[in-house]
């Protein structure tokens, strides 16, 4: 079953912050953390789908020169765009992975909280379209819940080994909490810090 576009236009029509991104400390510090493991403090070209309002987006776009966030729901994509309302050179797509893929290439690509709502094929293809739309000194971070919920299609372990199967990319940052997974990817085999 695709993606259901109703799902989160349901959730985001009832609460703005349905999972409490903006408020709960976990959110708060998982974020954190995953700033942390960026390698570099500037990306050229960033890509965020499923930015959901923009918590994770405001923090992105003062370190890239481009952010292209995308969000399903109309909603959380508005909320998303007014956030990010002071920064020019970031902007969000209302759009559906994998058939609205952006064009282009970029060196940072952040799957935060999205892959398990997808069928595993569906999930195997955005995983394929990152890593050729993945520039060459490019970084993938995915960030999952690892408790089974309802509308989970794939585990967030499963969601992970799509990105880490893909040829060329190396894995160079496994955290792993009771809670989520957070991995990085690159397609250097030695990871340099900038």
């Amino acid at each position: 079953m695709p993606v259901d576009r109703d799902y989160f236009a349901g959730l985001y029509g009832r609460n703005e912050d349905p999972w409490g991104i903006g408020t709960r400390w976990y959110e708060a510090r998982k974020r954190a953390l995953l700033l942390a493991t960026l390698p570099r403090e500037r990306f050229a070209r960033a890509f965020e789908p499923g930015c959901g309002g923009g918590h994770l987006s405001v923090a992105l776009a003062p370190r890239c020169d481009a952010l292209v966030a995308m969000e399903l729901a109309e909603s959380a994509a508005e909320q998303a765009r007014q956030r990010l309302a002071p920064f020019p050179h970031a902007r969000v797509l209302t759009g559906e992975l994998p058939q609205q893929w952006p064009e282009g290439s970029f060196d940072l690509m952040v799957f935060s909280e999205l892959g398990y709502y997808f069928p595993k094929p569906d999930w195997h293809e955005v995983a394929a379209m990152a890593a050729s739309a993945l520039a060459d000194d490019g970084v993938i971070v995915a960030c999952h819940f690892r408790h089974p919920f309802a509308e989970q299609q794939i585990t967030a372990q499963a969601v992970h080994e799509a990105i880490g199967a893909q040829r060329g990319l190396y894995r160079h940052i496994r955290h792993e909490e009771p809670d989520f997974l957070l991995e990085l990817w690159t397609r250097q085999l030695e990871m340099r810090l900038a």
